[in-house]
């Protein structure tokens, strides 16, 4: 079994193989699976980072494998213009319910409260199956691993 402890926001090196997970075992801190090519894997991570769309895990052996969205039961309200968008999101965001916000769009796992709520708004609701990759929170961090990476340019050394 594969088995994966660090986390990369980003890699130059080519991707070996990925995982498609839903956003609720991507919420998890450890997580048993199989990836896309059919490799049983273990994910360790640290509790309260949930993995991202995009993000690289690194196994142990040095296998990059990518984190990709499930689509899943999703409510996608969608308004035509940005006042009522914005009124939309401000009473959502009061709820305190986990959304992905788009342009002129608003997604959160079903509800129908929820939903009558953006209705009365006049935004109309797509429950087509999607990706859901809501926001972390004010003070969430984007990524579970950083690093930094060593340039040169014009002979001048430098780090960013």
């Amino acid at each position: 079994m594969l088995q994966v402890f660090e986390r990369l926001d980003h890699t130059h090196d080519p991707i070996n193989d990925s995982i498609t997970l839903d956003h609720d075992t991507r919420k998890k801190s450890r997580i048993k699976g199989v990836t896309d090519k059919g490799a049983d894997i273990g994910i360790f991570v640290e509790r309260g980072h949930p993995l991202l769309v995009g993000e690289i895990l690194k196994t142990e052996c040095g296998l990059l494998i990518e984190v990709k969205g499930q689509a899943e039961a999703v409510s996608t309200a969608i308004a035509k213009d940005w006042l009522t968008f914005s009124k939309v999101c401000y009473h959502l965001g009061n709820r305190h319910t986990t959304l992905q916000v788009g342009e002129l769009w608003v997604r959160f796992k079903p509800d129908h409260v929820l939903e009558e709520l953006a209705e009365q708004y006049g935004l109309s609701i797509d429950k087509a199956p999607a990706v859901f990759s809501p926001e972390n929170g004010a003070y969430g961090k984007r990524s579970g691993h950083t690093h930094s990476h060593s340039h040169e340019h014009a002979g001048h050394h430098h780090e960013h």
